[in-house]
This record gives structure tokens, sequence and C-alpha cells, in this order.
């Protein structure tokens, strides 16, 4: 039996309320969407909900990483592999990048569910992210959020089976972005939706339920992607579903995550999935494709994930549209960011296992924890006698902070810190949080984001954040 084993998700906890869109001050309450801040980006966020998926379970037995994301920074370079290596997975993992359609999340659910039921893969990590930007005061910037879900399937003990898949292509020109674009670009709306967006995903949907022998009322949960609320609404009358099947498309409190929506909701349904329930997820873009499951008993063995409503119960409210342009890099400067080459790559290589996996090591005579790796321990001074150590997934203790008002941020002061990592110190900024909130011995952990854009392209290390239970 193949289906998901574990599940994860990050949602950023910043929010933009509506209001803010539109010049009024925000109410407690009132309709608003995540957005992924300063630092972070499609990258970041889907390194975090990988990291929430794998809890508790052997890294080591992750044999290949399927990427899906539209706003990949790069054009040439694996996502996929990079999210190995931030993961500290062997070198012998197997990757691939999923990009250029909305569907690309569910492309790559298959592709591992496919891998794992011909044998060629037993544990597949299936990552979808994304950090869209629709144009300034259009709908697609209220419409859009920012998230990500990630998956582990394999053929032990899933949590939910997949039992059936069906897809359709169509060629249409409605929502688009070429390469170096930075706004998604989007025809008439009522064209999008009547001639692209309901016909498709209502074939899709009812494809497979021909194909399954079976009716919509055979599913406790079906979940659907959506560019906005009212079309969302539109294609559940059209399907004739009942209220209590549809899984909340969470509209006015994260929006339209891309290519990860339709399985962002697929992961808040298994936080209240039960054994036996049928399951069908739908997502389009270019055509439509859909995927039936059925919830196993393993779901109620499954230790607490943080999933979707974890995420969505943490958060913080951006104080005015100006900070959200300055955080997405979308307000003017003066001056034009310098043509140059950045970190020299050749360092970058060198430090990577510090810098993009953050790993330390522990000496094998004292077991002293060292950040950064040296070949002479601190402690007893023995020599080349090491074992790697991760510090990602460990939980560290502030020792000392500074606020700096100077480093370039949307909502200064940075927050800087000397960290201790089960001894090892390190170095690091802290975030999600206010000043006034930073405290001596205070717990953290540690999340993958963006720690400058040298050489016009993004640069990666690891953060601390206050840790919370869940």
């Amino acid at each position: 039996m193949t289906g998901i084993v574990s599940y994860g998700a990050y949602v950023p906890p910043t929010r933009l309320a509506f209001a803010t869109l539109g010049g009024r001050p925000a109410q407690d309450g009132g309709p608003e969407k995540a957005v992924a801040w300063n630092d972070e980006d499609a990258v970041t966020m889907a390194v975090t909900a990988a990291v929430n998926c794998l809890r508790g379970f052997d890294r080591e037995q992750v044999d290949a990483v399927m990427f899906a994301c539209t706003t990949y920074p790069f054009g040439e370079k694996q996502g996929a592999a990079l999210l190995a290596r931030a993961l500290d997975l062997p070198r012998a993992v197997r990757s691939a990048d999923f990009s250029g359609s909305l569907r690309a999340g569910t492309n790559a659910l298959r592709a591992a569910v496919d891998a794992v039921r011909a044998g060629s893969a037993r544990h597949v990590l299936v990552v979808a992210s994304d950090c869209r930007t629709g144009p300034p005061g259009s709908s697609l910037e209220m419409n859009f959020g920012d998230a990500a879900v990630a998956f582990l399937v394999g053929d032990s003990d899933p949590i939910a089976s997949v039992d059936e898949s069906f897809a359709v292509a169509d060629e249409i020109v409605d929502v688009w972005r070429k390469a170096g674009d930075v706004f998604v670009h989007s025809w008439e709306e009522r064209f999008v939706v009547q001639e692209g967006y309901t016909p498709n995903l209502v074939e899709g949907v009812k494809g497979l339920l021909e194909q399954a022998g079976a009716s919509a009322s055979d599913f406790a949960k079906i979940m659907l992607y959506a560019p906005n609320a009212r079309s969302h609404g539109a294609v559940v009358r059209e399907l004739g579903l009942e209220a209590d099947q549809v899984q909340d498309p969470l509209f006015g409190r994260l929006g339209n995550t891309g290519c990860s929506f339709a399985l962002v909701q697929l992961a808040a349904a298994l936080e209240n999935a039960k054994s036996g329930d049928r399951l069908l997820v739908a997502s389009y873009g270019d055509g439509a494709e859909a995927v039936a499951l059925k919830v196993t008993d393993h779901v109620e063995k499954l230790e607490s994930r943080r999933g979707v409503s974890w995420h969505l119960d943490r958060r913080r409210g951006v104080k005015s549209y100006d900070q959200y342009l300055k955080a997405r890099n979308l307000n003017t400067t003066e001056y034009e960011v310098p043509d140059d080459q950045g970190l020299s790559a050749t360092i970058h290589f060198r430090e990577r296992d510090a810098d993009i996996s953050f790993v330390g090591h522990k000496c094998n005579a004292c077991g002293a924890v060292q950040f950064p790796q040296q070949r002479v321990c601190e402690t007893c001074f023995s020599k080349d006698d090491f074992t790697r150590h991760r510090l990602s997934d460990k939980i560290g203790k502030v020792l000392t902070y500074t606020f700096d008002f100077f480093f370039p941020t949307p909502a200064p002061p940075t927050v800087v810190t000397i960290c201790e990592i089960g001894g090892a110190r390190v170095h690091i900024q802290l975030v999600n949080i206010e000043p006034a909130d930073v405290k001596l011995d205070m717990p953290v952990e540690f999340e993958f984001r963006r720690i400058h854009n040298s050489g016009s392209r993004p640069n990666y290390y690891w953060k601390a954040t206050p840790f919370l239970a869940g």
C-alpha cells in the first residue's frame, strides 16, 4: 500500500490585512493573507515544511526529493539538491524539480507515488512551495498568499493511501509569468474562470470519480484549488458538494499559495482525518489533476505534526503597506543594485556544511560540540577525531543579544544573538520576535532563511526563532 507516511507545513507568521492593502487601519479578525518576509522565499519555506514533515523520522531513509515550485529564484540550478543539502540528507539521494505549472505540486506527488510503486524508491520527500507576487493594487495581490507543504511518501504504514489519480491537459493563456517578470499576469477574470479554471477542474474531478467508480458523496473531505473564493464556491455548487465535505480553502486567512495551495488544504484535512475517510484533492494549471486517497488507522499513531492550523495560530501583523513593499523588495531605490558576482562560489562550496546544512561536529574523545567544524577540539585538544553533528533540528538558548539598527531591514532593529546549542556557541540572528520580548536563556529553534542577495542571487543561512511547542 503506497501513500503518505507523514506531512508537515509552513505558513509565514507575518500577516497582511486587506485593510492595510487598502490604506485603512487593520481590524482584529478581519480578512488577511500570509506573506513571506524579507528573509524568506519559496526555498526557505520549503525547508521548514520538510523539517516539520521529517520530525521523528530517520532522514537517512529518504532516498528521493521532489521539489515543486513556480517561484524558485534560479532558472538553471536545481532546487531539490539545495533542499537535500539544507536537510542534511544522504548524498546518494535522487533529486528532481517540478515547475512551470500550478499543478507542479500534484505532479510531484503523483511522481513520488509512481516511483515507490515501481520500486525505484522507498521513501520520497515531496515538497511544494510558492511565493508569488501580484501587481500592487490588483486582485492578484489580495488573493495571493505564501506557504509550503511537505509529504513523505512510502509503502510502510501510510496514514493515507493514494488510490486513484486522473489528469487533463489544456492550453490556455490565463495566468502566466515570463522569465524575468516580478509579477504574475492574468487575463480578464471572467475569461480565466469560465474558459480555463471551471471547466478543467470540474472535468478533472468528474473524471476521477468515474475512473474510481465513486460519487462525490463518498468522500469525507474534498480539497479544491481556486484562484479566489468566488470561483471556488461556483465549482463547489457545480459539483453538487455538501458544505461539510469541502475543506476550508482559507481565503481571508492564508490566500492562494500557488502550486502548494491544494496540497496545503490536504495537509489541513489530514490533521482531523479519521481512519476510513476518503479524501479528494484537485489542482488546476493548464489543465487539472485530481487524486483520491483513503485514510488508514496509522493516522492515529502519527505523532502531532506542525500542520496548517499550528501555523495559522502563530501570527504577526504587518504595520503598514510600505513596510510590506520594502520586505518584498518592491520599493524603488535611488541607485541601481551593482552588478557583481557576490560571494565567492569557492567559499560557498567550502562552507556549505556549515551554512546550508548547519552541521558542526562532536568530539569523539570528550563529547564537546563545536561549530563551525575545526581540526582540533577546543576542549580536550584531540585532533581530527570528530563525528558530524547536525544543529538545525536541535533546541538552543540565547546567551546574549544586541539590537542592530544599521543592518538593512524593513522593520529595524535586527536582533543578533549568541546562542548555545548543545555546548556549541553560534553567532546568529533572531527573527519572529519583537525586541521587547527577547530574553536571556529563552529557548530557540532554527529556520532556514535568506541572509542576503549579494551577486543578485539569494544566499542562505539559518536563523533562530522562539521555540514553540507543537
